[in-house]
């Protein structure tokens, strides 16, 4: 089996997580680390166990053992290091959120395909195996016609990201987390939002620390995702069908499920796992192993149309501020 070569652009918080997913993957190896601090390059290298450290974007950029390169920087840095790294035509998988705007998106993509390169979001909620039992499980029918989903997500603590209260570094709760419950709907619908709307609370030039957004897929189903940094309550997606209903906490790293049937009855579901990102990266190898070029499941179009939705209703309430 081909061995795929990864370099990792930022010490950022979820760095060990991810690298850790790549050791666990058969095929990911970690070639090297950047930060534009070479100390912290190399402080993590150490940490990691990772064969070199460099103290630019670009010297991890121009490495030729290197296959694809994992961007992990803060929100807004996302356009800027994935365009440098396709650009010395190198594989890319960013973290979310992919850009802050759709023109970006489009911009990266478009890059790609002219430099014959691969290009996702990551996105490792859509690749656990709790997620593939649930969109079984909804296209079996085991909850008959699904009329409304519910997504609840909060984080009472946002004090270690530094940028997050930075709404020109692309903080805020939509930003942050929004790209989670919004992909994950449409991942286990197979539907595509056709209206969205929403309400934040943010003080005047600062970022979003709450989000309430009403969904309308396609065939249909609502949807409402809450996201806050001010309360402390359990995180869960609830999906309500016309037969029962299935229940899954912390969507986006979970090991368990539950199915609530009408009679009363439940059906557990369990998908055990030691890392949470090797799902994600077994897909990516597997995609550079058969020279794809865009993710069958993480495609283009997701990523851009989740990108536009966002960048529309923060452009609303920024446009609401300014005439108030």
């Amino acid at each position: 089996m081909k061995k795929i070569y990864y370099g990792i652009l930022s010490t950022a918080q979820i760095v060990p997580r991810f690298v850790e997913g790549i050791k666990k993957s058969r095929a990911g190896q970690v070639a090297a680390i950047a930060s534009r601090s070479l100390a912290k390059a190399e402080q993590m290298a150490s940490e990691l166990a990772i064969p070199k450290a460099y103290g630019s974007y670009e010297e991890l950029c121009k490495d030729e053992e290197i296959d694809i390169i994992y961007v992990a920087t803060y929100n807004k840095g996302h356009y800027e290091a994935a365009k440098m790294a396709l650009k010395h035509r190198k594989h890319v998988l960013v973290e979310k959120p992919f850009t802050l705007q759709a023109a970006q998106a489009k911009e990266l993509f478009e890059l790609a395909e002219k430099n014959n390169c691969f290009l996702m979001e990551a996105q490792k909620s859509v690749f656990l195996p709790i997620s593939l039992q649930v969109k079984e499980a909804i296209k079996k029918n085991k909850i008959g016609q699904v009329y409304w989903v519910q997504a609840v997500t909060t984080y009472p603590s946002v004090d270690h990201i530094s940028w997050f209260h930075s709404l020109e570094a692309g903080g805020g709760t939509l930003h942050g987390s929004g790209s989670y419950p919004i992909q994950y709907m449409q991942f286990l619908l197979d539907q595509p939002v056709e209206e969205s709307s929403g309400c934040v609370t943010r003080k005047a030039g600062a970022t979003d620390d709450q989000v309430n957004l009403a969904l309308k897929f396609q065939n249909q189903t609502l949807a409402n995702v809450f996201i806050s940094v001010k309360l402390d309550i359990p995180s869960k997606m609830t999906i309500y069908g016309e037969k029962g209903r299935i229940e899954i906490p912390y969507f986006w790293k979970t090991k368990e499920a539950t199915i609530y049937y009408e009679d009363g009855c439940c059906e557990p579901l369990t998908g055990e796992f030691e890392s949470e990102f090797i799902f994600e990266v077994e897909h990516v190898n597997e995609c550079l192993q058969k020279q794809l070029r865009e993710s069958p499941v993480m495609t283009k179009q997701l990523t851009i149309d989740t990108v536009s939705l966002v960048e529309r209703l923060y452009g609303k309430w920024l446009e609401k501020e300014e005439q108030a």
